[in-house]
């Protein structure tokens, strides 16, 4: 079983999107956040279930596809790095993600 580390800046990224969706729905916002803690959550039995990130095509750099939401991540033996929280919509800066490795 992997283990799970969360970056802060995956954590910023969580509190942000959910204070954002709070604007409109306290509901969605719960529920956005129970979906990715679901999903990362099952990253610790199936680290590889998440495809490669296509920007970087290295197997170890993968993302989980959460509604509009890519929750890229690295893997790491048995350690699964949750790296940030990206809206599919907002152009990736793949300089950042590199920066976060």
């Amino acid at each position: 079983m992997a283990k799970i580390k969360w970056s802060p800046q995956s954590l910023e990224d969580i509190e942000a999107i959910a204070n954002f969706i709070t604007r409109d729905s306290s509901y969605y916002a719960r529920m956005f956040t129970i979906k990715v803690f679901e999903a990362v959550d099952r990253l610790e039995l199936f680290p590889e279930s998440g495809r490669v990130m296509p920007e970087l095509n290295r197997k170890e750099i993968r993302e989980v596809i959460i509604g509009n939401y890519r929750i890229i991540y690295r893997i790491r033996g048995d350690l699964v790095e949750i790296l940030t929280v990206y809206h599919s919509s907002r152009l990736l800066d793949v300089n950042e993600i590199k920066n976060l490795l």
